[in-house]
């Protein structure tokens, strides 16, 4: 028998006997509070039931039909205890509540032998939250844990029977209900965390806290890994990681192989006992990741025009933003809709993608103009000074929307685009300045 079995059948015969004790004194006495500690027990004997099966299912190695283990069965366990104790609690609570309001007449006789009921109890349940609190640390067993907590609300709970029993003593007879009440409120308490410790587990949430420590293990690999993707989930205390690294497309099978076991030995380290998959994936150029970004976004119907991509690569992987040109007689809610549409077709496209951002913009219509004379002498002059040759090209369009200019530049072809960049935003800030009624100026370079 494993030690997790051994500590959990010591569970169930130390439930057993608590139950005889206390509900043989609480009925004997007349003490709603230890008729409460004895269902509250016997709640314990469904738990510690349960949980010397679970823990029996939990050990099994995986098989073909459950290829992650049988680790869940002590969430299921558990889940199934808080049920039972929220139950009994709200029973409880309603006839403590029913007999300080004077519904139901009961007497209390707080004899010696009750006293010694409740020191023998409150023995039980401090040896036995003990047993299972360092059982369930030692082995990471969750449904365990929870009978640890259990166990302990259990001793809280005699603690207070013994004062309402006190109380009846000291004349006061009201003390056991009030005491009954305060087990059932523990009660549900106690089973309200459990129940959402465990739908947690058993929903596959993310504990935060290894998360963290995974993602700083893999991060803080030397040399450095890039980290793609991580995800991870828990049972029965075991943690399981899935993990995406990029390599360089050049690198060898031995090196992504070598670049993988690094990785799952840090998380190892930082998760002792866990289950670690690592996928490795080419590292992509980030203009592939443009060009791929901007076929999925103009794939989506009545898609015109998208502008300002922008790829920014954190941690859990790249983030996008883009302007998005949609007809301009598009009402804002379908609007909003194509633009759901772009971005859910750019994280399927793209996985490597974590979040899209999309600024909506309504697409200029044609609209009819006219090449016009216009006075160039002060377009000249500032190519010059700019770019010490006068443009090739200066011509004025005459629009509903008002004047634009075009002016061409002369460049040397060796030249950088950047340069270039600066040169030509030079040039259209200074015409802006002395055309101050044109609609917009373009300046184009070439070598």
């Amino acid at each position: 028998m494993t030690p997790q079995r051994r500590a959990a059948l010591v569970s169930v015969v130390a439930a057993s006997a608590l139950i005889a004790i206390k509900l043989v004194s609480g009925l004997a006495s007349g003490s709603l509070g230890l008729v409460a500690e004895s269902l509250h027990s016997g709640t314990d004997l469904v738990a510690a039931l349960l949980t010397f099966f679970a823990v029996g299912i939990a050990v099994k190695p995986a098989d073909r039909g459950h290829q992650y283990g049988h680790g869940k069965a002590e969430h299921l366990a558990a889940l199934a205890e808080a049920a039972v104790l929220s139950l009994v609690s709200i029973a409880v609570a309603s006839l403590a509540a029913a007999r300080l309001a004077g519904w139901v007449e009961a007497s209390v006789d707080a004899h010696w032998w009750a006293f010694a009921a409740v020191a023998v109890v409150l023995t039980i349940d401090l040896s036995r939250t003990l047993v299972s609190l360092r059982t369930a640390r030692r082995y990471q067993s969750a449904a365990l844990l929870s009978n640890a907590l259990h166990f302990g609300s259990d001793f809280a709970g005699t603690i207070a029977v013994l004062a309402g029993l006190v109380s009846v003593r000291a004349g006061w007879p009201s003390g056991d209900s009030v005491a009954a009440l305060f087990v059932a409120i523990l009660v549900l308490g106690a089973a309200s965390r459990l129940m959402r410790r465990n739908i947690d587990v058993l929903m596959d949430r993310a504990p935060a806290d290894a998360v963290a420590a995974a993602r700083a293990a893999i991060l803080g690999l030397v040399p450095p890994v890039q980290l793609r993707r991580l995800r991870l989930r828990h049972a029965a205390g075991r943690a399981f990681v899935d993990a995406v690294i990029g390599v360089s497309p050049g690198a060898a099978v031995e090196q992504g192989h070598a670049d993988a076991d690094r990785v799952e030995a840090a998380v190892h380290r930082a998760l002792r006992g866990s289950d670690v998959v690592v996928h490795v994936e080419p590292l992509r150029a980030e203009a592939d990741l443009r060009e791929r970004i901007r076929a999925a976004a103009m794939g989506v119907s009545f898609v015109r025009e998208i502008h300002n991509l922008s790829v920014i690569e954190t941690a859990d992987g790249f983030e996008v933003s883009l302007h998005l040109k949609l007809p301009g007689e598009t009402a804002l809610g379908a609007a909003h809709d194509m633009a759901d549409d772009v971005e859910r077709a750019i994280a399927a496209a793209v996985p490597e993608v974590v979040a899209v951002r999309t600024h909506i913009e309504p697409l200029a219509e044609e609209s009819a103009g006219e090449v016009v004379e216009h006075d160039s002498a002060d377009v000249e002059r500032i190519v010059v000074e700019a770019t010490g040759e006068p443009p090739r090209e200066v011509r004025f369009l005459h629009t509903d929307e008002g004047l634009f200019v075009f002016v061409t530049l002369g460049l040397e072809a060796g030249v950088t685009l950047a340069d270039a960049h600066t040169r030509a935003s030079a040039v259209e800030e200074r015409v802006r300045a002395v055309l101050p009624d044109a609609a917009d100026v373009l300046v184009h370079t070439e070598p």
